[in-house]
């Protein structure tokens, strides 16, 4: 009788985490930016979420902006922005986005809506309060 509610409450839980991953992995993709001038595509490496610029609408855009005088002459196509994401239930969060718009890197939420079809993301310094939310859709 104990060894088979062991197996069952082994059984349960190993469920729940293969759930949760799965849900975990539903932002993987590729994703067209709110003004439609970008795509970022979503990928995994071991339990962490990051985001590359896949596509942008002025092709060979250098990272001039950034503060890395280094990095000023990279091509953007390629370039992380979206790093170090974890999955906590309901969102990815302790993640950073770096805009290259303005050179600088901000804490970052990622969530899901509507069904997997848009995805809510909000940058901010120190708390989510104090940010700005820009809307994704799936491409």
């Amino acid at each position: 009788m104990k060894k088979s509610l062991f197996s069952f409450i082994t059984l349960f839980f190993l469920s729940l985490s293969v759930h949760a991953n799965s849900n975990a992995d539903t932002i993987l993709g590729e994703w067209l930016s709110q003004d439609k001038d970008g795509k970022i595509i979503i990928f995994k490496q071991g339990d962490q979420y990051f985001g590359k610029i896949s596509w942008g609408k002025t092709p060979g855009r250098k990272d001039t902006k950034n503060p890395d005088e280094k990095l000023r002459s990279r091509d953007l196509l390629g370039a992380v922005i979206l790093k170090n994401f974890k999955f906590t239930g309901s969102a990815w969060e302790n993640g950073t986005i770096y805009d290259p718009n303005s050179g600088k890197t901000y804490d970052c939420i990622l969530k899901i809506k509507d069904g997997n079809k848009t995805l809510d993301i909000r940058g901010f310094v120190g708390i989510s309060m104090f940010g700005r939310t820009s809307t994704w859709t799936r491409s």
